[in-house]
């Protein structure tokens, strides 16, 4: 994996560097979030940085979009070339719980056809290289609580309270459009709950 280009970025929940490689994006790390002003990652250091802004600008205005509530998945290339085989199968995974809900870790080893793994599954959210784009904020313990999270519990509950916000605002504005128009606007809502069964 050779990186070609890397940017720091502000957002609302402080500030980000993301990292891409000629294969799409490959690290995005919470450098200093709001409720936390210390570095959580260093800084890579980059020789050319910014080669592949294309990726990058689009990462950085869609997360924007998904802090701001306006978007509820990511349409940009990932790079896993850097995390192991059964890293990726979790990773990969985490992509498929929708926007505003949770599973367990053991509901996501169960889904990945090791429904013994839970620790391990946990270890493979906590070394996601790609926190938010890949959504491991989304995986709590089996009991309901918040567990681990890259960017500290705090950012983990927000993350989880804007898509639930979000989520419940699409659905009261779109129960309130008349018929005829609902069926033009994009619907947030999912599927049940996974934590739920």
């Amino acid at each position: 994996m050779t990186v070609q280009s890397q940017r720091r970025f502000d957002t609302a929940i402080g500030e980000l560097e993301i990292t891409a490689t000629t294969n799409g994006l490959s690290r995005l790390a919470f450098v200093k979030t709001e409720t936390d002003p210390s570095p959580l990652l260093p800084p890579l250091s980059v020789p050319h940085a910014y080669r592949s802004r294309d990726v990058i600008s689009r990462a950085i205005a869609q997360i924007t979009e998904y802090l701001s509530g306006s978007r509820t998945s990511f349409a940009v290339p990932l790079d896993l070339s850097a995390t192991t085989d059964f890293q990726r199968t979790v990773l990969t995974s985490l992509l498929t719980v929708p926007y505003g809900h949770t599973v367990s870790y053991r509901q996501l080893a169960s889904i990945i056809e090791h429904p013994n793994a839970s620790r391990a599954v946990g270890h493979a959210c906590a070394s996601n290289p790609l926190p938010i784009l890949i959504p491991c904020h989304r995986v709590l313990r089996s009991n309901g609580q918040l567990g681990g999270y890259l960017g500290g519990s705090h950012l983990k509950h927000i993350l989880l309270n804007l898509e639930n916000h979000h989520l419940r605002f699409s659905a009261s504005v779109t129960d309130q459009v008349p018929s005829r128009q609902q069926a033009a606007m994009p619907s947030c809502s999912r599927t049940v709950n996974a934590a739920e069964h």
